[in-house]
């Protein structure tokens, strides 16, 4: 026979701060959503179009039945040794890029340095430099991407013997850039401050431990 129990729920700022934690503990397992990295994919693809990165794209289906372009961008994250990130495309010389990504990205002492590197080794060659970059084999990090570096001379000189370990490195310290954003926007919308405005903005209920009633 159906019997009616009554119950004491709380709010999350009515919990004890180890009920707290058990409370964030759950919420976390169900966010961030799976879109939570676009915003650093969109920043990510202005650096690309900035440096003369062009990502390659793949089809993706929409829930309506359509079809859309996405940029080859991959990670995984954020416990595991071999976790990183990694991209597709190719790479040619961008005019003015040392000044644009200044003026993006000022106090970024790592992009300064990608662009830095990557004028030199340019004019050392001539802006004639190209690269491909690939992925390779399964998991997602700066040496899963296979980089290929050509000079396209019109008189076939060969590009200097620096630039095609210049070149690679820069795409991987670019790769590696982009892990670093992607694990920093992680922990923060991962966060106590974050994760209580979200809870609290859901008039989530708990029982007195913790655990999510309802």
């Amino acid at each position: 026979m159906p019997r009616i129990v009554e119950t004491t729920v709380f709010r999350l700022d009515e919990l004890s701060d180890a009920a707290r934690d058990v409370a964030r503990a759950w919420y976390r397992e169900i966010a961030p959503g799976d879109d939570w990295h676009e915003c650093v994919f969109d920043d990510f693809e202005t650096i690309c179009a900035i440096l003369g990165v062009r990502l390659a794209t793949r089809s993706v289906r929409l829930f309506g039945g359509g079809m859309r372009q996405k940029p080859c961008i991959w990670f995984s994250g954020f416990a595991s040794q071999g976790d990183g990130a990694s991209f597709e495309g190719n790479y040619g010389f961008a005019t003015g890029a040392r000044k644009a990504i200044r003026a993006r990205a000022p106090q970024d002492s790592e992009l300064h340095s990608i662009a830095d590197a990557l004028q030199a080794i340019q004019r050392r060659n001539f802006y004639q430099l190209r690269a491909d970059a690939n992925q390779r084999g399964r998991g997602y990090h700066e040496y899963r991407m296979t980089i290929s570096v050509e000079r396209d001379s019109p008189t076939n000189q060969e590009m200097t013997a620096d630039a095609e370990d210049t070149v690679t490195e820069a795409l991987r310290d670019l790769a590696h850039w982009l892990y670093r954003q992607l694990e920093r926007e992680f922990e923060y919308q991962t966060s106590d401050e974050v994760t209580d405005e979200a809870i609290l903005a859901n008039e989530y209920t708990f029982a007195g431990d913790g655990r999510r009633f309802g």
